[in-house]
């Protein structure tokens, strides 16, 4: 039987799209630059990319996508935030400017920019639950995770203790961007996710 391939979206109406896709694309799925609503149809997974959270949350509701990717994320659309993608995926931000939303899901409280801005970005090896060996982090103005809801499942820290890293069913959220190192693992678990996903639904 011939299955093809995951179709992941990218949102890409600010930040650094084109490396995601390109590890997506490594990775053999077909992948989607997602600017509109109608976009969305179809699509087996998704990937937020790391960009200005702000920024991303004002356009996402000039092009009328925020409450249709709520209600994708709801319905169970497997998502994969870093860095600003994680602080849109929060269900609580600390820091937020005036009016700032999120599309929700993670039940988790971010902090905006908590290492500073970006002279303080910093490059650190990680262990991640679930993937072997160590992970090549690239911080850049990132958000922490200061609070972990009972239903999200911390999977990575910082020898501090932060979290950096969390899980909540088909959510995916990083701080960091694994997009920068050429690190794959965390898309190759997204595609995962997305594949447990579709062969649910065709059971």
């Amino acid at each position: 039987m011939v299955t093809s391939a995951l179709r992941i979206g990218v949102l890409a109406l600010q930040g650094d799209v084109r490396e995601h896709a390109a590890i997506l694309t490594s990775l053999g799925a077909e992948t989607v630059s997602v600017r509109r609503p109608e976009q969305l149809d179809g699509l087996d997974g998704l990937v937020i990319p790391g960009g200005e959270s702000s920024v991303i949350d004002k356009l996402s509701r000039i092009f009328g996508l925020r409450d249709p990717l709520r209600v994708a994320i709801g319905d169970g659309l497997p998502v994969y935030g870093t860095c600003a993608g994680l602080i849109l995926l929060a269900d609580e931000i600390e820091g937020a400017i005036d009016g700032q939303l999120t599309f929700g899901g993670l039940d988790v409280t971010v902090a905006r920019n908590a290492f500073g801005g970006q002279v303080e970005s910093f490059e650190t090896e990680l262990t991640v639950d679930g993937i072997d060996g160590e992970v090549a982090a690239t911080f850049i103005r990132a958000p922490l995770i200061t609070r972990v809801g009972p239903q999200a499942r911390a999977i990575a820290t910082l020898p501090d203790g932060g979290v950096v890293a969390v899980e909540q069913g088909n959510l995916l959220g990083t701080s960091f961007h694994p997009e920068m190192n050429g690190e794959s693992r965390f898309h190759a678990r997204l595609l995962d996710t997305a594949r447990r996903r579709r062969g649910a639904a065709a059971a």
